[in-house]
């Protein structure tokens, strides 16, 4: 079966906002074995619209828009599949009590615009998952060939092709076969040095068809490598998709260090807590990134208890106990991180300072970063370590670069430790 994407929107070509619906939607679909050969964006105009859509359907079997099902004038997605089938709009008395149910729930009235949503070209039906105010369309066309309609709003977007959207396609395109991704996440190595480290494998997996690898450069999420599998049922595919991972494991070592959703953040809080251990941090041109990227995972007040903002240098001499001099230094890295374990009553402290630019700091070029870990006390039988790296892009990507990059530093540190190997901050060994 061949599919496209149209996504509708004149923000989308203003870049107004970031079209990643249609990214998602063609992963989607080539994990479910239909291809995708077409993607396309046209803003609000209803003539431009009713012309990528014939212009869509002249090469696929199934056309899926996403956007332009809103309540306002220049949503226009309605009109135009209404008037690609030559059929009029017609308000559905039974979605309108619907949306008005939404509203009444949420104790708002609702405008009378919202019944634009309530609308559907004749012939054509509302799908079954509706999360917001604007229901998703399914039209057939005479010659066979079907359009999707879609929120532009992502997060409906996604529920509609999950619960209605993907179960349909597959069924009319005869796919019986389970198909399912795992993706690996990477940090530390480039995408051709993963390349060249999974070469043997993926030229056998070539010859066998099933799983097959590939790779996904993420920024500064670092890079994905994607295993997909097929056969008859769950089982069978978890079972090739577990040793796959095994293979692909045992080739790349430690840069792997999450699946799936699992981001460095969370990986280095499943260390801590494997340890038994509290972390603090101390930011300067992070400026609270690595406290908040922390925050963001559930649960992560076991282990995280604070971090300090010590951007102006002050506050690292004052506060933290950095000695009086330059402060984009490892020397002065390591105090930071040591000052915050300090003050924070942490057994980790972990900070990153450095010039995320535009201009020059202490002689050092936009992008010199140096961050540093300090595991349990110096003095004892801590763990010391820091790095200065240099890091490409602007400001606020070498400011993200940081983040991931001393979170990364720390679950490399984190993974040599074993419990009762270091004194923790209460004064106890781990045991």
């Amino acid at each position: 079966m061949r599919a496209e994407v149209l996504a509708i929107g004149t923000e989308l070509l203003l870049g107004q906002i970031v079209d990643t619906n249609s990214s998602w939607i063609g992963e989607q679909l080539a994990v479910n074995g239909m291809d995708c050969f077409y993607q396309a964006k046209v803003g609000d105009n209803l003539n431009r619209i009713v012309e990528a859509v014939n212009e869509a359907l002249t090469r696929c079997d199934v056309l899926i828009c996403s956007g332009g099902l809103g309540p306002t004038q220049d949503d226009l997605t309605r009109n135009a599949l209404a008037a690609v089938a030559g059929v009029e709009l017609v308000r559905d008395d039974d979605m309108a009590d619907r949306i008005m149910e939404m509203f009444m729930g949420r104790g708002r009235s609702m405008p009378q615009n919202n019944l634009r949503q309530a609308e559907r070209p004749e012939g054509a039906r509302f799908l079954e998952t509706q999360p917001g105010t604007a229901p998703g369309l399914v039209m057939e066309l005479d010659n066979g060939k079907q359009i999707y309609a879609l929120p532009g709003v992502p997060w409906e977007m996604q529920q509609m092709m999950t619960n209605d959207v993907l179960p349909a396609l597959r069924e009319r395109a005869g796919v019986s076969s389970v198909i399912v991704s795992r993706t690996l996440r990477t940090w530390g190595m480039s995408e051709s040095a993963l390349a060249e480290a999974l070469d043997e494998r993926m030229t056998e997996l070539d010859q066998i068809g099933n799983p097959t690898i590939a790779f996904l450069a993420s920024g500064v999420e670092g890079i994905k490598v994607r295993l997909t599998a097929s056969g008859p049922d769950r089982e069978e595919v978890d079972q090739l998709l577990d040793s796959e991972e095994e293979l692909v494991r045992q080739a790349l070592g430690d840069v792997v260090f999450g699946v799936d959703d699992e981001t460095m953040e969370s990986s280095v809080l499943a260390e801590l807590s494997r340890l038994g251990m509290t972390i603090g941090v101390a930011e300067s041109l992070t400026g609270g990134l690595v406290g908040a990227r922390i925050c963001d995972v559930p649960g992560a007040s076991a282990q995280f208890r604070g971090s300090i903002v010590s951007y102006a240098s002050d506050v690292k001499f004052d506060l933290l106990g950095v000695p009086r001099g330059p402060v984009i230094s490892e020397e002065a890295a390591v105090a930071m991180a040591d000052g915050a374990r300090r003050v924070i009553g942490s057994d980790v402290g972990i900070a990153a300072t450095g010039v995320a630019g535009p201009n020059s700091a202490e002689g050092h070029r936009p992008g010199t970063v140096c961050i540093a870990v300090v595991i349990g006390d110096p003095d004892r039988d801590g763990i010391v370590e820091s790095a200065m790296i240099r890091l490409p892009g602007m400001r606020q990507q070498v400011r993200e670069l940081s983040v991931i990059s001393l979170l990364s530093l720390l679950r490399s540190q984190l993974l040599k430790v074993q419990p009762g190997q270091i004194t923790t901050a209460a004064g106890h060994d781990l045991d």
